[in-house]
């Protein structure tokens, strides 16, 4: 099953409703959890499903997604054919660039017709989940289906975000609607809905039967959610998978999220810092893989003055240097510098940001490269803040990568005689 079927990996979305992270790269490459990138989750995921052969499609501002591929993702052998190959946009069937997820396919079906499988999976490279494929692969396989769908229940008033279906007792889809304003709840649990994580299983000769209908037709989207799906249910034999549960290798945790707005992205990694995460990135069997920079272990040490550095209920990548600062219910990622008498609560800090002595950030994600000046406050003011940088609806601060300061020459803040508690903040609701 496994070597019968190629895998193809959409990662060409613009994310902008992840701006400013994705002003100069793809969602996909947008970084997470410290140390990873959102796609290296599909990727592990296939990994560990043994799927060896990835087609990665890949379009807008594709640069550091593609250097990521080939610094953390270059493992196969191609001798065996084995392979994870970013295909860029090559207009071999016009002069357009992909339009849609099926356009995208489609464009690229010469690889579909010369690849010799007999299934093609298809999946998108900007979720945060771990899934065992081949069980997928197996539910198809012995439903004989010919296409086949994965699917989780989610909250009815989050269904508008989906694809909603509807399946008979046999799991057979019987009826699908791309974000429909009012969604069909369950039959057995009123208040939910089954909606699609857009991942699909289809026989490569109907997939490229279905391609070449749809690239025909004028008036399509050109999308599978809204045009292939909604009519293949009525012709043939599409079959609906349930996430987790008993099937699979891996952990029955149903964690699925759609990281597409900050406050998704944002929530998603508060909820690695809870006591017991709804994702376990310390599942030893199916470890999440990606690029590792070469850079000293994180440490702390005591600041020039021989202030001491506070740690509390966060997480250091590699590199990191706390100098007499303060961090709290935070991620770091990797050669980030804390120094004396600052304050980091509540945020996500990307790769090699300084924030500079007496500084006090709370509720913020700082993208590459930032140097925070001594004494600035970030996150304690919103109507100041969205004057400079981009403010979510949940209060969410995000400072946009390389971004300068004015010349700041506060004198670093002296530590409090007691410490400054601060309101939890709000969780933000899961939309997708």
């Amino acid at each position: 099953m496994i070597n019968e079927t190629l895998t193809i990996l959409l990662a060409g979305g613009v994310g902008s409703r992840l701006n400013p992270l994705t002003a100069d790269r793809a969602k996909p490459a947008v970084p997470f959890g410290g140390k990873y990138r959102i796609i290296d989750f599909t990727l592990s995921n296939c990994l560990h499903s043994g799927l060896r052969r990835v087609l990665v499609l890949t379009q807008y501002k594709s640069h550091s997604l593609q250097k990521h591929l080939r610094d953390g993702w270059s493992i196969f052998n191609p001798e065996l054919h084995e392979y994870i190959t970013p295909v860029p946009p090559q207009m071999r069937t016009g002069d357009s660039w992909y339009r849609g997820t099926a356009d995208a396919i489609y464009q690229n079906l010469y690889l579909l017709e010369r690849s010799g499988a007999e299934n093609v999976l298809i999946l998108s490279g900007d979720h945060i989940y771990r899934m065992d494929y081949l069980a997928m692969l197996e539910f198809h396989r012995e439903r004989q289906a010919d296409c086949t769908v994965a699917c989780m229940d989610v909250p009815l008033a989050e269904g508008r975000e989906f694809g909603i279906m509807a399946t008979d007792a046999k799991h057979q889809i019987i009826d699908f609607q791309e974000k429909p304003r009012e969604p069909r709840p369950m039959p057995d649990e009123p208040t939910r809905t089954l909606a699609s994580m857009g991942i699909y299983v289809f026989s490569l000769t109907l997939l490229c039967e279905l391609l070449t209908c749809d690239h025909d037709n004028e008036i399509s989207n050109h999308d599978f959610g809204k045009d292939i799906l909604p009519k293949l249910i009525h012709t043939h034999s599409v079959m609906a998978y349930r996430f987790g549960g008993a099937s699979g290798r891996v952990s029955c945790d149903r964690y699925w999220r759609d990281v597409g707005t900050i406050d998704a992205y944002y929530q998603s990694h508060m909820d690695l810092l809870t006591p017991s995460p709804p994702i376990n990135l310390d599942q030893p069997n199916w470890p999440i893989r990606t690029y590792e920079p070469q850079v000293p272990p994180a440490r702390t040490v005591l600041g020039p003055s021989g202030q001491q550095g506070e740690l509390v209920n966060s997480m250091l990548s590699a590199g990191v240097v706390i100098e007499g600062g303060s961090v709290r219910n935070s991620i770091l990622a990797s050669s980030v510098r804390v120094e004396e008498l600052a304050n980091v609560e509540n945020s996500i800090l990307f790769e090699g940001v300084i924030v500079g002595a007496g500084a006090r950030l709370r509720n913020c994600i700082v993208d590459k490269f930032v140097r925070i000046p001594n004494g600035e406050l970030i996150g304690f003011d919103l109507e100041s803040d969205a004057e400079r940088f981009t403010v979510s609806e949940g209060g969410v601060v995000v400072v946009p990568k390389n971004d300068q300061f004015a010349e700041n020459t506060t004198t670093p803040a002296k530590p409090h005689a007691t410490p400054i508690v601060e309101a939890p903040r709000q969780p933000v609701s899961m939309v997708r």
